[in-house]
């Protein structure tokens, strides 16, 4: 029989444990060290049938400087509580022991095992519990930190967020033109604050639109209000002499200009709060019918194509958007007032011309703000009630579209754009 193993010294246990079939759970096969050829002093015989637990009990009679060497298979060894209890080193750094005997081939890997005293593992339990306070200790201590960490991040972060809720707080209505104070990093809470301004720019414009409208919109009640009275009590102090026929015409007109006016202005409140429609509208047939039975001093020329021009939306709405053209059209044209309809990249074109003063270029996007007239049809006779084109427009921007006036040549050139029903 040959052998190859790793050097043992005096003082060395030698056994060849090879597991068989035949060996119960838990014990060796052991051979003695007379049928190895290796050289051993002092060599230590055990039984043929040696348990486990002889084995470990061997270990422990030995001297404290002698190793136990054992050729045995690693599943058994480690499944052995005392055994496995012993520090050993890696089996692939021990060494490999190829073990011939008649007839079969075994391979088993070499163990060192180190005997422990009792005296020694109570010392090392004791260690191993040192280790384990101070590991806890310091997780302790480590999780305390963290938490103190986290707070004062925590505090650091929400600390801008503190600043935009105090600032948020003493706004007021009557005081929008404050802001939040904007961080200075570029994350989250930046871009919240940077949200919150432009939502209180969005809030003040809109209130200082509100603020205009009510009080243009008193301004314009009051003055057909004020020529009624007047006439009325003129009259009435001198019934003799008064033209009641004149008397009752001006008030007519007065009544009629507030009735349309508080038409209009309820119009706006119902566009600032509509809902989209979605009736299917032929703007062909809808310029047709409304310019056929309109009645105008002026030559009105009208450019349709021939076949239909769809859009979805409310034929109602969309009829007082071309009328509201026209009726501006025709305040300030000379002679002549011209309608063409076409389609232009998946839109319908709409547009009004006149061949009037025109608007200057400052004022082309004026003349869409409320109760807006120019210098030249601010009288009662021309100017309307200031709210045509800026309902127009509301009709327009309900409808997903727009509005806007364009350079005309010698007059005005008002252009609305919808897109076409699909």
């Amino acid at each position: 029989m040959r052998s190859s193993a790793a050097t043992e010294g005096a003082g060395t246990l030698c056994v060849h444990g090879m597991v068989t079939s035949e060996s119960p759970p838990g014990h060796l096969r052991v051979d003695t060290a007379a049928d190895w050829d290796v050289e051993c002093s002092r060599v230590r015989h055990v039984d043929m049938q040696a348990e486990v637990t002889d084995l470990a009990a061997l270990g422990n009679t030995a001297d404290e400087d002698r190793d136990v060497v054992c050729a045995a298979d690693y599943e058994l060894v480690s499944q052995v509580p005392l055994l496995s209890l012993w520090p050993f080193t890696d089996p692939t750094t021990v060494g490999y022991a190829q073990v011939d005997s008649p007839g079969q081939e075994e391979h088993a890997r070499l163990y060192k095992l180190m005997p422990v005293q009792r005296e020694r593992f109570t010392a090392m339990q004791r260690d191993l519990n040192r280790q384990v306070f101070l590991l806890a200790g310091g997780a302790l201590s480590l999780i305390g930190l963290f938490a103190v960490v986290v707070w004062v991040a925590t505090g650091r972060v929400l600390r801008p967020v503190e600043a935009i809720r105090r600032e948020m707080a003493d706004i007021t209505e009557h005081d929008l033109s404050r802001r939040v104070p904007v961080p200075r990093t570029r994350n989250e809470i930046a871009e919240l604050a940077g949200t919150v301004n432009a939502t209180l720019d969005r809030l003040e414009t809109a209130m200082e639109d509100n603020r205009r409208f009510v009080a243009d919109a008193s301004h314009e009640l009051r003055s057909p209000i004020a020529a009624l009275r007047a006439e009325l009590e003129i009259a009435s102090a001198h019934p003799g002499q008064a033209d009641w026929p004149a008397v009752v015409d001006a008030a007519l007109a007065d009544t009629h200009r507030l009735q349309q006016l508080a038409t209009d202005l309820l119009l706006l409140a119902r566009l600032d709060h509509a809902t989209g429609h979605d009736d299917a509208v032929d703007l062909t047939e809808l310029v047709h019918d409304h310019t056929d039975r309109r009645r105008t001093h002026h030559t009105l020329s009208v450019d349709l194509p021939d076949h239909p021009v769809p859009v979805r939306g409310s034929h109602v709405l969309l009829d007082r958007l071309l009328g509201n053209l026209l009726d501006n059209a025709e305040r300030h044209a000379t002679t002549t007032v011209t309608v063409r309809l076409g389609t232009e990249n998946d839109h319908a074109v709409l547009e009004v011309l006149d061949n009037g003063p025109g608007i200057p270029p400052e004022d082309r996007e004026r003349v869409f703000d409320r109760f807006t007239r120019l210098d030249d049809a601010r009288t009662r006779d021309t100017g309307g009630t200031g709210l045509g084109l800026p309902i127009a427009r509301r009709i327009a921007t309900n409808h997903r579209g727009t509005l806007r006036a364009d350079p005309g040549g010698t007059g005005a050139r008002l252009v609305a754009t919808l897109p076409l029903a699909r």
